[in-house]
């Protein structure tokens, strides 16, 4: 974005493409590593097997109700981010703004928050770490509404997108370790990959309506709308993670 700021962009991603060169170096200089052969397995064996373990093992209003969690627990957040430049550009901020002050105030706080998260995970237990990150993530998008509401500031843009992506950091470390503790030892790999695959779609299938949500709604109207959405995850978890347990 800072680069955006200074050139067009055909430079842009010219000189972004240009951080792939050491990478493609690298791969040739590092030779192939030993293929152990395995035995192939058809698509009943790779895919059903796992899906139709897991079934079993929780029973189908449980299975399903698992399903669902996984794709609501982070839907209002991702919605939320999905459209964080267009925001920010509505503002009244620049791209070097953004860049310095966005990007910089988020990554350092998701970082902290996984590091923090799976700490704390340890002594909360994974069901009471998805109640409290699940309500600070959920929390974090009213940071947004309210950065809609007072308009163009450096100072609180810095502070929402970073207790916002502290909020992630937490919610993730706990969502991951229950997807982990959902997966059967033998079909571990398939599982996590269904499971993490169901929670990519709200990035791509429920994302794209959030530009038409926004036009209808308004900025401000908009997070709380995302807000709202994050609700049906937490609520979920009155059945998959009781807090006793």
């Amino acid at each position: 974005l800072i680069l955006a700021d200074h050139f067009d962009w055909q430079t842009v991603f010219i000189i972004t493409s240009l951080f792939m060169l050491p990478g493609l170096f690298l791969t040739l200089l590092i030779k192939e590593p030993k293929v152990i052969k395995i035995k192939k397995q058809d698509l009943t064996t790779s895919l059903f097997l796992p899906f139709q373990e897991f079934i079993s093992r929780h029973g189908l209003k449980s299975a399903l109700t698992i399903l669902l969690f996984i794709f609501f627990y982070k839907l209002g957040d991702s919605m939320a981010t999905a459209l964080a430049t267009p925001f920010y550009l509505d503002l009244g901020f620049s791209k070097t703004e953004i860049g310095l002050i966005a990007k910089n105030a988020g990554l350092w706080p998701s970082v902290i928050g996984g590091l923090i998260g799976g700490v704390w995970m340890m002594k909360l237990g994974i069901n009471r770490a998805l109640w409290l990150f699940g309500f600070l993530q959920m929390i974090s998008i009213l940071g947004f509404a309210w950065l809609a509401h007072i308009g163009y500031s450096p100072e609180w843009l810095a502070l929402v997108v970073g207790f916002e992506a502290f909020g992630v950091g937490l919610g993730t470390t706990a969502f991951v370790a229950f997807i982990a503790k959902t997966t059967h030892p033998l079909y571990t790999a398939t599982q996590f990959a269904l499971f993490t695959s169901l929670a990519a779609i709200p990035r791509t299938l429920v994302n794209a309506s959030t530009g038409y949500l926004q036009n209808i709604f308004g900025w401000e109207h908009f997070f709380i709308l995302c807000f709202f959405l994050a609700i049906p995850g937490m609520a979920l978890l009155y059945k998959i993670a009781p807090i006793k347990n």
